[in-house]
């Protein structure tokens, strides 16, 4: 449920889906190319993926063309962990991160996640080889942070909830850059299982805006990431209006919904900059409390 994965190859955990890695090497080229102050400074990710040397010649990591993307990405991976402490101060416990891709909370933010049972659910291929790139790299898998292995096609949920997940405490559940490549009955199947949660829980996702609903300068490129998507194999299925979004959260049963835009953002993490950078509101934020 991140960004497409891929199989097993040769009994060789697969590598790390491509649109995993290219998020991972966004948030690294933010830091890499961007002056400070920076939304998030994550290049534990870029050490992971890793890519050939020459990457940031690659056309989709070109620094001018890409600046309102990796402003997106940086942006909604902020967002999140600032929700994340928030809610960890207040008592929450429990964060699962669905379709984890190449996150590195864990071992940036030890202080926090430590404090918190985190649970990264991805596909098995792509996560056991991301479990070999921690070691390789040092890192330790603690107790606290649950790989969980999963079959998004079949009962993720129980799962979870077998690698420890408690259903009757609260949690922050997260999902970014995963809506788009599921059906709008796949999201609101899983909109629907995340409102069971304890009262008190949380869910911040993503969501796509359809392509004459973004900024007229960002509509070329958001088209073709569509078609790239699609020549790919992995082709974006759903893309939701704001009011959309917050309809089916609330009808899955949250009992507060909140659209976080791209305006709001900016706000938060790209005020005075002398750059101009800032996100696009082809890809915003949903946050649902149960």
């Amino acid at each position: 449920m991140h960004e497409q994965t891929h199989g097993q190859t040769h009994g060789q955990p697969a590598a790390a889906d491509h649109t995993a890695v290219r998020v991972a090497l966004w948030r690294a080229l933010h830091v890499q190319v961007d002056p400070p102050p920076h939304v998030i400074e994550d290049e534990i990710g870029l050490r992971l993926a890793p890519p050939d040397q020459g990457w940031r010649a690659r056309p989709d990591m070109d620094a001018e063309a890409t600046r309102r993307t990796r402003a997106s990405i940086a942006a909604r991976a902020r967002f999140v962990e600032d929700l994340v402490v928030d809610r960890a101060e207040r008592g929450v416990d429990q964060y699962v991160l669905l379709g984890a891709g190449l996150d590195t909370f864990a071992q940036r933010r030890p202080e926090v996640a430590s404090t918190l049972r985190v649970f990264e659910a991805d596909r098995p291929g792509p996560q056991a080889w991301k479990r070999q790139r921690l070691a390789e790299l040092g890192y330790d898998v603690p107790e606290w942070l649950r790989l969980v292995p999963v079959d998004f096609e079949g009962d993720w949920w129980g799962q979870l909830v077998t690698a420890g997940l408690d259903p009757g405490r609260p949690a922050v559940v997260a999902s970014t850059g995963v809506t788009m490549y599921l059906t709008r009955e796949a999201v609101e199947a899983t909109f629907r299982l995340v409102a069971t949660l304890a009262a008190g829980s949380t869910l911040v996702t993503t969501f796509l805006r359809p392509p004459e609903d973004v900024e007229p300068e960002q509509r070329a490129q958001l088209r073709a990431a569509v078609d790239g998507a699609r020549a790919a194999g992995t082709p974006f299925l759903s893309f939701f209006t704001p009011p959309q979004i917050l309809a089916l959260a609330r009808e899955a049963g949250f009992s507060e919904v909140r659209h976080v835009t791209a305006e709001e953002l900016t706000e938060r993490y790209f005020a005075g900059r002398a750059d101009g950078l800032r996100p696009s509101r082809g890809e915003e934020l949903l946050v649902a409390t149960a």
